[in-house]
């Protein structure tokens, strides 16, 4: 049978209530007491229970993870860093699916069953609104990958999206392309739209230069070779910004199963930086973003408001770079 808060009270000798103070955070306990009961707890093999725990304290621990892409690969890695981080801090992530939601206060009455302590919305697909709708409901919530603002409504931590496409624009033109392309993600996701957004601005301010764009339907590997063997089909630009690595990955499939090389026929640039990106068979030039930092800020975020819930919405924008690889052909060199 388990190891019940009883037994470590009576082989340590002392009240319920005082194993109790001992295994919840900030209440008062002697030191002198708190030795007695750890080593009655340990003998025993005694482990606390989280929820009744949650029951004296109020607080669950659990932070609802949030997202609604499990196609794309980066967000594996996106989870691992979450969910480490967060029982790092003593705390719980409980993993939330919102592929194919469209309606935020669904998301908000789930959640809200659990008695999460705080939400991360972790997705540069699903609309602002989604997490405007947590703060409504009281839940506090932080928007990781999200769309920055200088007054945002809720806490966002990201990078800027319309700087990344300028700086995917302005890379294809330091290696001399002339016909260059946008393929983005889904059209209604902010972070295409945003990308796109500071492509096209670039681009705009050259001559003898030709673009386009195209969308695909998902950020996903299968989205992105699809719409590549579609652009394929008629004449296609000398070099992509693909919104996505993912998306690159899969419009790398569809030009070499058309007996087309990179770079030599045509250039791609992604973004992410996903571990896929560095393998040998994919060498993609991208624009790295800091999935690490971009974590680390939205759990810093978040645990400040368990105890600040009403803490001033702010933007933290981190900085992007390229990783030079193998999908692009080289800067031109001037003379």
């Amino acid at each position: 049978m388990a190891v019940t808060l009883k037994d470590v009270a009576e082989r340590a000798n002392v009240s319920r209530s005082a194993v109790s103070r001992t295994f919840t955070d900030g209440a008062s306990v002697s030191e002198k007491m708190r030795r007695k009961v750890e080593k009655a707890a340990q003998e025993l093999g005694y482990s606390p229970n989280a929820l009744a725990s949650s029951l004296t304290t109020g607080r669950t621990k659990l932070i609802g993870l949030v997202s609604n892409n499990f196609h794309n690969p980066i967000f594996l890695e996106v989870f691992d860093k979450f969910t480490r981080r967060l029982q790092d801090k003593g705390l719980r992530p409980l993993l939330v699916n919102l592929s194919d939601e469209i309606d935020p206060k669904n998301s908000v009455r789930m959640l809200r069953q659990y008695s999460v302590d705080g939400v991360v919305v972790a997705s540069s697909t699903l609309p602002p609104g989604f997490a405007k709708a947590f703060k409504d409901a009281g839940v506090p919530v932080v928007h990781s990958f999200g769309r920055s603002s200088p007054t945002p409504q809720v806490h966002v931590v990201g990078i800027d999206n319309v700087e990344c496409g300028r700086m995917a624009a302005r890379t294809l033109l330091a290696r001399g392309y002339k016909n260059v392309a946008f393929l983005g993600g889904p059209e209604t996701a902010t972070s295409t739209q945003d990308r796109f957004d500071g492509f096209l601005s670039e681009m705009a301010n050259q001559t003898g230069v030709t673009y386009s764009h195209s969308f695909a339907d998902a950020y996903s590997f299968e989205a992105g070779r699809s719409e590549m063997l579609r652009l394929l089909q008629n004449a296609p630009a000398d070099a992509y910004f693909c919104g996505d690595d993912v998306l690159s990955i899969g419009a790398l499939s569809a030009i070499r199963e058309q007996g087309l090389r990179v770079p030599e026929d045509i250039g791609i640039i992604g973004l992410n930086d996903m571990e896929m990106a560095r393998w040998q068979s994919n060498d993609l030039t991208t624009i790295h973003q800091p999935i690490e930092q971009i974590v680390n800020s939205s759990i810093e975020l978040v645990v400040a408001m368990l105890d600040e819930p009403e803490r001033y919405p702010e933007a933290r924008i981190f900085p992007c770079h390229v990783v030079e690889r193998g999908t692009l052909r080289p800067p031109q060199q001037h003379p």
